[in-house]
């Protein structure tokens, strides 16, 4: 079945007039299936890191120096316990490092180590692959349109 098939089934669903609740016609269902296809194709291509984990390093990258850990938990839209977890294990594989603040020591920064940049600077390639496989099914203007939508569910 086609992205475009599944967005007419979406729709054929909402034009129903028996009003019967069908799962696999609602959105929670129909973006965690997409989400799941997602994640595989991820794992895929990158077996090493989760998709959030990756996330941080690629932000951390975006950011390009130090930033705190509660501020990357919101640009990655990470809670503090998730981000806290996932600095952790990048921290223990040496892919990022935690320092002070100077001004306020209660303050932790993440920024990436050598390693750290090294890797994520070699899998931006492959989140691009990602990106490309995981949209293949639509058209390019699909792709637009299906892009603005998600993002003002976001």
């Amino acid at each position: 079945m086609t992205g475009e098939d599944n967005i007419l089934k979406l729709v054929d669903a909402e034009e129903s007039e028996s009003g019967e609740y069908h799962l696999q016609d609602q959105v929670g269902f129909i973006l965690r299936r997409a989400q799941q296809r997602h994640v595989a194709i991820f794992s895929s291509y990158i077996s090493d890191l989760t998709p959030p984990q990756f996330a941080a390093l690629a932000k951390l990258r975006d950011v390009g120096g130090d930033t705190s850990q509660n501020q990357l938990g919101a640009l990655v839209a990470m809670d503090a316990a998730t981000v806290k977890g996932v600095i952790d294990r990048l921290r223990a594989r040496g892919l990022v490092e935690l320092s002070r603040h100077d001004g306020d020591r209660r303050r932790l920064l993440v920024s990436l180590t050598v390693e750290g940049r090294r890797t994520v600077d070699a899998l931006i390639p492959l989140a691009t692959r990602i990106t490309e496989e995981t949209l293949s099914p639509l058209s390019p203007k699909e792709v637009a349109t299906f892009l603005k939508l998600l993002a003002r569910l976001a």
